[in-house]
């Protein structure tokens, strides 16, 4: 738990330090809490005084590392040279970091990191805004050098400038391994079109690999309304599964072995989904699990995910104010956190272990994230811990499966084929329950978007599990309670409030995993 501090400490000095400019203000807070920190700790004579210093001693230096880090970053961005061209058009050279997203209107987005104003060299991450048709073919790892109106930055993103191409792109090749990672993709897509049906096809790639390109915007809302568009991010779950499927198919080769080739898989699992911020997060949670069954020791999750946030804010501290990045860590920490426990105290009262634990992570996962969902998208929905507890049986299936067909599919086609065919009933049931949960009346309802919003979710699942919680051991008051809560939260938001939901983006990285 001694690194939860750090850990906290420079996601919130980062985030800070990027949203409102006060990054060396933070600097000087944290010197002194240090100094102070030191001083109390040499200085007290208890044993348990000096730990609480140390402890704030620690996170205090994290402070004032990331509030450098991040204030040196800040000024980079202000005095960009690409400032000097807003407003005009220029030729610029990029390289393109993830997949492109397709958005309404025949529109493209695509972030890419800037290579070249011109002639002159440049550094820093841009996010390009173009037309489907003429850039449908660029893909992540390629070079493209278009014509673009620039323009400043709409967020507080460590982005240096956004662009409106303007003409056609001149695409470069990308790197052996990114082009073998993109054949992959593709040639899973067209395994699947060819063994099921349309909606299973565009369904399977979103869940093993994370591309969205083919899923019909009706199946998008479905998802949303369900509260199962995380399944079509690649997260932490994914990583689990495959990891740990090769971990119990290579044990009887020794742990060592079995952690290489876990190892080796973890590798290409990363560059063929690509390293989006979810993604990243999962694979260095990932790294560290290996790393503890090499070592032989018990893993411990919470300081796992301490250093994974700490680790990855350093190399990419856009990070602190991505949502996808938010949804995941707060996921992740409530199934390590809150999910065993609530399923041990379920089991001792007589639930079926493999329900107990389905109903924890489902609860766990939904209520931590709730408000955050619900401040991005300005909804909340009613259904998503039923609907995630019905899909939960289905994933690891679909996620051995694919990631298994998607090995084989450049060698073996036709062992792909057969191995995709088995994943047809599980896909179809996903979708039934997505479709069902969608239908229910009332499934989604719209609160404020922003603060407010994540402010009420956060109150109604406090009250909602201080409830269950005091009155659990009183029969007949814990279901009724329970539903009586979010009956009531349904019915004041809904006639309280006329605000119109916003649709969240079914994009890569942009929900939990």
């Amino acid at each position: 738990m001694r690194l939860v501090p750090a850990g906290l400490t420079c996601w919130a000095v980062t985030a800070a330090g990027i949203l409102w400019h006060i990054g060396m203000v933070l600097t000087v807070v944290f010197g002194v809490t240090a100094a102070l920190s030191a001083l109390s700790a040499r200085l007290s004579g208890r044993t348990e005084r000096r730990a609480a210093c140390t402890v704030v001693l620690a996170a205090s230096l994290i402070g004032v590392g990331f509030g450098i880090a991040v204030t040196v970053r800040d000024n980079m961005i202000r005095d960009h040279p690409i400032g000097n061209s807003v407003g005009r058009e220029r030729d610029v050279t990029v390289l393109v970091t993830e997949s492109p997203r397709l958005l309404r209107g025949g529109r493209m987005l695509i972030r890419a990191d800037l290579r070249l104003v011109g002639d002159d060299e440049s550094r820093g991450r841009v996010v390009i805004f173009a037309s489907a048709r003429d850039y449908g073919a660029v893909a992540a790892g390629q070079s493209v050098r278009l014509r673009a109106r620039i323009a400043a930055p709409t967020r507080r993103d460590l982005t240096v400038a956004v662009l409106t191409a303007t003409g056609r792109p001149t695409i470069g090749r990308a790197t052996a391994v990114q082009r073998g990672a993109h054949t992959l993709r593709a040639q899973v897509a067209a395994v699947a079109r060819d063994v099921l049906p349309a909606d299973q096809a565009a369904l399977l790639p979103a869940l093993v690999l994370g591309d969205t390109s083919a899923f019909p915007p009706t199946v998008v809302e479905q998802f949303q309304v369900a509260g199962l568009t995380h399944l079509t991010a690649v997260s932490g779950a994914n990583v689990t599964i495959v990891c740990g499927a090769v971990l119990l198919s290579a044990s009887f080769l020794g742990p060592r072995i079995a952690v290489a080739l876990a190892a080796a898989v973890l590798v290409a699992f990363v560059v063929v989904v690509q390293p989006t911020p979810s993604v990243l997060r999962a694979a260095v949670m990932g790294a560290i699990t290996l790393l503890a069954v090499v070592s032989a020791r018990r893993r411990q999750a919470v300081p796992a995910l301490a250093a994974t946030v700490i680790g990855l804010l350093a190399v990419a501290p856009h990070l602190a104010v991505d949502i996808g990045f938010a949804l995941s860590v707060s996921a992740t920490a409530a199934l390590v956190v809150l999910a065993p426990a609530w399923s041990r105290r379920l089991v001792r009262r007589g639930w079926p272990k493999p329900v107990a634990d389905a109903v924890s992570v489902a609860t766990a996962a939904q209520l931590v994230t709730a408000p955050l969902i619900a401040g991005v998208s300005g909804s909340f929905s009613l259904v998503a811990i039923v609907a995630n507890v019905a899909v939960a049986p289905v994933i690891a299936p679909i996620t051995v499966l694919g990631t298994a067909a998607a090995a084989v599919c450049l060698l073996a086609p036709a062992a792909a084929a057969l191995l995709i065919r088995f994943t047809g009933p599980e896909l179809w049931w996903l979708l039934r329950v997505a479709q069902w949960a969608a239908g229910v009346p009332h499934a989604s309802v719209p609160v404020p978007p922003g603060p407010a919003g994540a402010a009420s979710v956060t109150a109604a699942a406090i009250v909602t599990v201080a409830l269950t919680a005091r009155l659990w051991d009183r029969r007949g008051f814990r279901i009724v309670m329970a539903c009586l809560v979010m009956c009531l939260l349904a019915w004041s938001i809904s006639t309280g409030i006329t605000a119109r939901p916003t649709v969240m983006s079914a994009g890569r990285g942009t929900m939990l995993g």
